[in-house]
């Protein structure tokens, strides 16, 4: 019988934020695999450290991390190769994620490629949205809220579009989209109330007032809300 694939979302950063059955899964699973810079550990495999065994055989996936899909494809290309042999030799094999797997995680293209031939369970984790609302303790959305999830890298029109049309919304992936991003939230009266953090979950997080903010990093996101608090 060939092994089952795994999935498992591992949460934002705070290595206490795992699931139970992820924890389990960590212990039982032969084959850990994980995305990775091209030299040490990925943040993926830093964050679930603390629950990972001795002895588990470890598959880094290195990538460039940058705008080539073609460089990143490739890389999912030969872990995917590896991976079939620890599958199809009867091992199953658990892929870490940043976050939740299906949620703007990395687990996507493996499961693209491997699913057709291979069993999968995916393991839910914490988002990054959810973990800012709670480190923000800025509720999402409530009564019958619209939540737009939107990424930074989108055309300045396309986020004002987005925008305009959602009660509630999360703007992630920041970085050097801030200035696009302040000049829509402006224009929509959003930007004083904004919510800023950046690295949630990780050792290094930081709130931002909007007031003072001169930037943010590409893991960051805002939080905004039409009404200001959601429960009103």
């Amino acid at each position: 019988m060939t092994g089952t694939l795994y999935g498992i979302g591992i949460g934002p950063g705070d290595s206490e934020l795992l699931t139970l059955k992820a924890v389990r899964l960590l212990t039982e699973v032969a084959v850990l695999a994980w995305p990775a810079p091209l030299e040490g550990d990925g943040l993926a495999r830093t964050i679930a450290a603390p629950h990972i065994p001795q002895g588990k055989t470890e598959i880094a996936i290195r990538m460039g991390f940058t705008v080539d899909r073609d460089g990143t494809n490739a890389a999912y290309d030969r872990a995917a190769a590896e991976i079939v042999l620890h599958l199809e030799a009867g091992r199953d094999v658990a892929v870490l994620c940043e976050g939740d797997p299906f949620f703007f995680g990395s687990f996507i293209y493996l499961f693209a490629r491997l699913s057709p031939r291979f069993a999968v369970e995916v393991v839910p984790g914490v988002s990054s949205v959810m973990a800012a609302g709670a480190a923000l303790q800025a509720p999402l959305c409530a009564w019958d809220d619209g939540f737009t999830v939107i990424p930074a890298t989108r055309s300045e029109a396309e986020i004002e579009a987005a925008l305009a049309a959602a009660d509630a919304a999360v703007i992630m992936k920041v970085g050097r989209h801030l200035p696009k991003v302040r000049r829509v939230l402006e224009r929509q009266g959003l930007w004083e109330s904004a919510r800023m953090i950046e690295r949630v979950g990780l050792p290094g997080q930081i709130i931002h007032d909007p007031a003072t903010v001169t930037g943010l990093p590409y893991f960051s996101l805002i939080l905004v809300h039409r009404r200001g608090q959601a429960w009103l």
